[in-house]
């Protein structure tokens, strides 16, 4: 069955992978990105001239501009089946390397970001008793790394979200995901895509040239798993269209798709969740 389907950063990587995807697959798309006029028009023409796609101006840092995009779409297609949470933007460094207001922005578009898109689907969702988010969030969802600490923390975030709102929204028949993917060769890892940098070179010198090597040392591996493990980003629009086809009811709270994990991430999932259980009983019993 088609579903109306709003995604959010398409312009390049895991978001237009996506929109192409669950268009092919005869879903409509509300392909959302910034600069349709500007310096995304290109993409932006590319991807409206496929069947079962619309693009629409949003920059869901902003208030405004995220209520007017949602209400266009609301108001021409009358409803919003599926939320696709795929916006943000990276950064690495030492997190004394970064400033406040630098920190502040990476959490305005990875949380506040979603916070906004979310807030702009409920209404409808719980009036129709119906609807899926998917937030697309990280392969470390149950740890921190160095040198990724304000990234991943924004992260964690958008899981916490995701899991309330699981039995916040139990009796709108509302579910969430969080897709948890590894490192892939997209824009946002292969440098043509400007993240959220730590900027002050005084502090990397201070900290020594270990601190350099470990940051290096890190990066190699990481990225050296991409080739080794041919890691496709077709792979997460693939997951997603699963998510979406599912039977009601039977789709997972988390979803790691990480071909270098290869499973170890369900087994800390299903452990988190024992865990929880456990806790709860103490103190709901």
């Amino acid at each position: 069955m088609s579903k109306t389907i709003f995604i959010t950063g398409t312009s390049t990587g895991f978001g237009k992978l996506t929109t192409i995807t669950l268009a092919n697959a005869g879903h409509t798309v509300i392909a959302g990105m910034r600069g349709i006029n500007g310096k995304n028009e290109a993409v932006a023409k590319e991807l409206s001239a496929l069947p079962n796609v619309e693009v629409v101006e949003v920059d869901i840092t902003d208030d405004a501009s995220v209520k007017a995009a949602f209400e266009y779409t609301l108001t021409k297609y009358g409803h919003i089946d599926v939320l696709v949470n795929n916006a943000a933007v990276s950064g690495f460094g030492l997190l004394e390397g970064y400033s406040i207001d630098q920190i502040k922005q990476m959490f305005e578009v990875n949380f506040y970001g979603t916070l906004r898109t979310i807030f702009a689907v409920l209404p409808g969702m719980r009036a129709a008793k119906n609807g899926l988010i998917i937030n697309i969030t990280s392969g470390a969802s149950g740890h921190t790394l160095p040198f990724m600490i304000p990234y991943l923390a924004s992260k964690f975030g958008v899981e916490s979200i995701t899991e309330g709102l699981q039995d916040e929204l139990a009796a709108y028949n509302i579910e969430n995901v969080s897709i948890q993917p590894g490192v892939y060769p997209t824009e946002m890892n292969n440098g043509s895509k400007a993240g959220i940098h730590a900027d002050k070179p005084e502090v990397v010198a201070e900290y020594g040239e270990a601190s350099v090597q470990q940051f290096n040392a890190m990066g190699t591996a990481l990225f050296s798993k991409m080739a080794e493990f041919n890691m496709d980003p077709q792979t997460i629009a693939d997951g997603i269209l699963h998510l979406v086809e599912m039977e009601k009811g039977s789709r997972p709270l988390r979803y790691p798709l990480d071909a270098v994990a290869q499973g170890t991430d369900q087994e800390f999932i299903d452990a988190r969740a024992a865990i929880k259980t456990k806790w709860l009983s103490k103190y709901t019993a």
